[in-house]
Order: C-alpha cells, then sequence, then structure tokens
C-alpha cells in the first residue's frame, strides 16, 4: 500500500507539472506579436508565382523542342505526280529567262515541284520581297490579336499613338487597325502613278512621325488608297502592343515554326521593322508562307495563324484597285485565267501567289521595271500546266 501510494503520488505531480509547462506555454503565446499576414501573403504569392515559372518553363521548352522535332523541309516531287506538264514548265522557264525574272518556285499539294532560278541565283539566294512584306505584316496582326496584345481590327490608334489625341489630329482619331489593313486610313498619301511619297517617307527622318504628319484626304473606311507608311503603322502597332519589334515577333511566332531560317527584315531609324516594305528571304521560305496560308494557317499539322484570320484576310474588304484587284487584309484577290486566287506583290514582280482550287503555291522575284509582268507569266504557263 505505501509504495502504491508513493507511485500515485509521482504520477499526480508529473502530471501537475506537464500541465503547468502546457499552460505557460499557451499564455507566452497569448503575448506573442500577430504574425505579419502581409508578408506570409507576400511570400505565398512569390511561391504561387515560382511555382508558375517552374510549370510554364518546361511547358515552353516542350514547344521549342516540338517545334526542333517538326521537319519543316520541303518535299519534293515531279511536276506529273502531282498533275502538272513538265514540258509547259519548261517554257514557262524559258519566259522566264527572256523576261529577266530571278528565281520562280512552285508547289503543289504541298510538294514543290518545279524550280528555276536565274543566272548567279540559286536555293539559297536571299531576295528582298519589297510590298510583299505587307501580308506578312497582316499575318502578324493577326496573331498579335489572337494573343490578347491587340483588342481586334476595331482597335484604334490613339491606343498606340498617344500624339494622335493632340487637337490638331482629330481627324485622324477614328483610324483603326482595318483601315492600316485595307488602306482606307484616309490618310493623304502620293505612292503609285508616279507619286513620290514612298521615297520621302522611307528619307525622312522619323518615319512614323511623317505618315502620321500627313493631312486627311478621307474619312477613315471610305477610300481605298495604297499606303505603304499606313502598313509600317502596323510594325508600330506590334512593337507597341508586344514590347519587342515585329521582326523579333514574327521570328518567335511565325518564322521559327515554320523553319523560315533565311528571314531578314530592316528596321527604321527608330529601331521600328519595316512594316510595308522591308522583309527578305529564300523562294522557298517565301513559298512557306503562301503554304500556310493555303492550308487555313496550318503548317506541319500545327495551327500556327488562326484560321478564321486567314479566311478573313483573303475575303474582300476594299475595293482595292481596277487592273491590280480586289483587297482582303494585306492581300490582294483576283481570278487567274478563271481559278479565284490571292497574292502578295511587291515592286520590281516580288510575287506569292495563292490558289486554294488548283492547291497551288508560286513565288517569283525579280527586279522589273513593270511589276505585272509575273503574274502574266504565272496565267501564261503556270496555270495552263495544272491541266
Amino acid at each position: 500500500m505505501k509504495n502504491t501510494a508513493i507511485l500515485l503520488l509521482a504520477v499526480m505531480l508529473f502530471l501537475g507539472n506537464a500541465a503547468g509547462c502546457g499552460t505557460g506555454k499557451a499564455v507566452q503565446a497569448a503575448h506573442e506579436e500577430p504574425p505579419d499576414i502581409s508578408e506570409s501573403a507576400a511570400v505565398s504569392a512569390q511561391e504561387a508565382e515560382t511555382a508558375r515559372k517552374t510549370k510554364e518553363e518546361p511547358e515552353k521548352e516542350d514547344m521549342e523542342e516540338e517545334i526542333e522535332q517538326v521537319n519543316n523541309d520541303w518535299e519534293f516531287d515531279t511536276p506529273e505526280n502531282h498533275g502538272m506538264d513538265s514540258g509547259m514548265l519548261l517554257k514557262f522557264h524559258d519566259a522566264l529567262a527572256a523576261a529577266g525574272i530571278r528565281c520562280a518556285v512552285t508547289a503543289r499539294n504541298g510538294f514543290i515541284v518545279d524550280e528555276y532560278y536565274g543566272e548567279e541565283y540559286d536555293e539559297n539566294s536571299v531576295f528582298g520581297l519589297a510590298s510583299c512584306t505587307k501580308s506578312f505584316s497582316g499575318a502578324l496582326i493577326g496573331l498579335a490579336i489572337e494573343q490578347g496584345l491587340i483588342s481586334g481590327v476595331n482597335a484604334r490608334l490613339t491606343e498606340f499613338f498617344p500624339q494622335l489625341n493632340e487637337p490638331e489630329q482629330a481627324e485622324k482619331r477614328d483610324i483603326t487597325v482595318e483601315h492600316l489593313l485595307t488602306h482606307t486610313s484616309g490618310i493623304y498619301w502620293n505612292e503609285w502613278a508616279g507619286g513620290d511619297y514612298f521615297m520621302r517617307f522611307s528619307r525622312s527622318e522619323n518615319w512614323v512621325d511623317f505618315v502620321l504628319g500627313q493631312n486627311m484626304a478621307a474619312a477613315p473606311g471610305e477610300v481605298f488608297n495604297y499606303t505603304t507608311g499606313g502598313s509600317h503603322l502596323l510594325g508600330a502597332v506590334i512593337q507597341e502592343a508586344s514590347g519587342i519589334s515585329e521582326y523579333e515577333f514574327g521570328q518567335e511566332h511565325l518564322f521559327k515554326p515554320l523553319g523560315m531560317d533565311s528571314v531578314k527584315w530592316r528596321s527604321d531609324p527608330q529601331g521600328i521593322t519595316d512594316g510595308g516594305n522591308g522583309i527578305s528571304m529564300t523562294a522557298r521560305d517565301a513559298a512557306k508562307f503562301g503554304q500556310l496560308y493555303l492550308d487555313g494557317g496550318k503548317w506541319r499539322g500545327r495551327q500556327i495563324i488562326p484560321e478564321d484570320w486567314v479566311n478573313s484576310s483573303i475575303q474582300i474588304q476594299a475595293a482595292g484597285s481596277p487592273g491590280t484587284g480586289e483587297h482582303g487584309y494585306s492581300w490582294w484577290l483576283r481570278s487567274f485565267d478563271g481559278y479565284r486566287g490571292y497574292y502578295a506583290m511587291g515592286h520590281g514582280g516580288q510575287y506569292i501567289i495563292v490558289v486554294p482550287d488548283l492547291d497551288l503555291v508560286t513565288v517569283m522575284t525579280s527586279r522589273l521595271s513593270n511589276t505585272y509582268i509575273p503574274q502574266y507569266l504565272f496565267a501564261d504557263y503556270v496555270i495552263p500546266a495544272c491541266g
């Protein structure tokens, strides 16, 4: 009994001390400073951001790896395997040589079936495409809209050029991105038929200011007037919206995914990519761009440009010019020997021609006094070669 009592007393003392220690900790905790909630939140936010980046970086790496794994090289085949007459194409070559055209590349059903290169040129030659540049700018505007960088074609230029909010620029405040895509901004511009505005523009110290400093000749959306300066503003819009140059934006979202490694693109004195006239590449790379549009914005099974943007771009959006065609979003539209098609065209005879019903893409580059000669040769030889 005595031993049992001693044992019970020891247990009671132990439990009492344990309870006292617990109470002491509770009292101490009650007097501690409360945790800094803002600091905890900041730490949590930082951890969440780190987790997000950790998750995104592998995804971006996977995407880049996927792009690298895609075979972006052209496939080649004989004309006859795609329903084309090689004899007619040889006559085409003779006509190209006689006209002084530098190169021509034709793809049908996704295969290059014919190539011609004049003396001193080959498949690695890089050609300036002059105003074909405008169609590339149109494509990149579509990508910027898809990414939410631009709200849409109805976005006003005042969002990108604060100087248009000045009182003296009131007439230009309704100009939208769509007006630039369709050459209907209303800005006075005399480029065709002997006009000197392109030369004055390209020699000015600030190209954007030169364009925006012109008077208005019509209300926005009313009159088609071919304006390279307006297309240059598209490059400035992309740079303002994305924070990188149009060329850099194009490299990331268009040229690299298509394996267009030859692309070069000049800039204006302020470092803004020349959105209307300054792109260069091989004829094969230019043909990839035409094939991309022919396939509804897809390349090797990947959707590069939204299909609805492609469709909008090749629909009539403006009256265009007699003898040249109607106009979409930075593409010309016309029929070739009864087949409806669309094309990018540059001064001196640069062309990317697409004829969907024939599953046909032809690129031509030249330095001719008559810009339209390659069109005529295409209609006289390439279309008939399709049988």
